[in-house]
C-alpha cells in the first residue's frame, strides 16, 4: 500500500519550442502528446507510463506540481484521510483532469509546494518492450536518460523566525506518506537544525529531497543514467548543444551519486544522476553530514562552497 515512486513533474517554461528541443535533443526524452492548451507531455525510453514530464507555456519558470504514483486506487482514499487528519486540506481531482491519468489527490506540502498522488496512467511500454528486450533502443537522442528519478524542492528556512519547512516536510513525508529518511545535513548549535534531507520509498538513495533556502521553489528535477561513462557522454552532449552547465561532472558525498547540474532554456535546473549509490532500505542507518563538511556532502571532490548552487533556483 502507498507511494510507489515519482510519477511526473509539471514545469513552467517560457519558450515551449526551445524547451521541447532541450528535453528531446539534450536529454533524449520523447514527446508523446500535446493538448489544446499548448502543454507538451514527454517520457524517457525506459519508462512505461505515457509521460513523466509536462511542459506548460508560461511567462515564468518553475514548478507547477510534482506527482507520485501509488500502488492501488483505494490507496488514494486512505491517504486522503491520513493527510486531512494531519491537518492539511486536500482535493480529489476527477479522472481526466490530466490526460491519460486517473483521479488525483491534490494537496500542498507544509512548504507550500503542490503535490499530487495518482494510481493510474495510460500504459504505453518502454522503447525496448518486455519480450526478449535489447539493453537499449536504437535511435536514442542526446544523453539517453532512462527515467525521471527524483526532485529536490527548496523550502523556506529561517531559524531566527522559527521557520523550518525542511523539517516540516520531512516529518509529513515520514509520518503520513511512509517515506524513510536516508541522509540529512544538520547545522546550528549541536546540529539542532535540519538544513537538508533526502527521503526514499524505493531502494534508490532518494525519491525526493528538501533543502533550506530563503523562499520555496524548485531546485532541480533529476534523470537517471547508468554510469560515470554515460555521465561524461551527457556532458559532451551538453557541450555540443551549448547547454548552460551549473556544476559537474562530479560526485556527491550525499547519495554517492555522480552528477551534472545544468539548466533548461527557461532556467529550470536539471540533473543527470548516475549510479545506484547504495541500497536504500528503511532499516539502513541515517547518514548525517555536519555543518563543517556540508559542501563535501554536496560536491565531494572539492568540498568547496558554491553559493549560487543554493541561491539560484526557480
Amino acid at each position: 500500500m502507498g507511494v510507489l515512486r515519482m510519477g511526473h513533474a509539471s514545469l513552467r517554461v517560457m519558450d515551449i519550442d526551445a524547451a521541447v528541443r532541450h528535453y528531446e535533443d539534450v536529454l533524449g526524452l520523447k514527446t508523446t502528446m500535446r493538448d489544446k492548451n499548448g502543454n507538451v507531455y514527454l517520457k524517457c525510453w525506459d519508462e512505461w507510463d505515457k509521460y513523466s514530464l509536462i511542459l506548460t507555456p508560461s511567462d515564468r519558470a518553475g514548478l507547477n506540481h510534482v506527482a507520485y504514483k501509488v500502488e492501488k486506487e483505494e490507496d488514494l482514499d486512505v491517504l486522503q484521510k491520513r493527510i486531512e487528519d494531519y491537518g492539511i486540506s486536500t482535493e480529489m481531482l476527477p479522472e481526466g483532469s490530466l490526460p491519460s491519468t486517473g483521479r488525483m489527490l491534490k494537496f500542498l506540502l507544509p512548504s507550500g509546494h503542490e503535490m499530487r498522488l495518482y494510481a493510474t496512467k495510460e500504459y504505453v511500454g518502454t522503447e525496448v518492450g518486455t519480450v526478449n528486450p535489447d539493453p537499449w533502443p536504437d535511435g536514442l537522442k542526446g544523453a539517453g536518460v532512462h527515467w525521471l528519478d527524483h526532485c529536490l524542492l527548496m523550502c523556506e528556512l529561517n531559524p531566527e523566525k522559527g521557520i523550518n519547512h525542511v523539517a516540516d516536510n520531512t516529518k509529513f513525508m515520514q509520518e503520513v506518506l511512509d517515506f524513510f529518511l536516508v541522509e540529512q545535513i544538520v547545522v546550528g548549535p549541536e546540529g539542532s537544525v535540519k538544513a537538508a534531507t533526502w527521503l526514499a520509498r524505493t531502494s534508490t538513495p532518494h525519491d525526493i529531497a528538501f533543502v533550506g533556502g530563503p523562499r520555496m521553489g524548485l531546485h532541480h528535477i533529476a534523470f537517471f543514467l547508468d554510469s560515470w561513462e554515460d555521465l561524461l557522454k551527457a556532458a559532451d552532449v551538453m557541450g555540443k548543444h551549448r547547454t548552460k552547465i551549473d556544476a559537474g561532472p562530479t560526485r556527491h558525498g550525499v547519495t554517492r551519486g555522480a552528477t551534472i547540474y545544468f539548466f533548461d532554456p527557461s532556467g529550470n535546473r536539471n540533473e543527470t544522476f548516475a549510479g545506484l549509490g547504495y541500497l536504500a532500505q528503511p532499516d539502513r542507518p541515517v547518514t548525517t553530514w555536519t555543518e563543517d563538511r556540508l559542501w563535501s556532502g554536496i560536491f565531494y571532490h572539492t568540498g568547496e562552497a558554491m553559493p549560487s548552487f543554493t541561491d539560484v533556483y526557480t
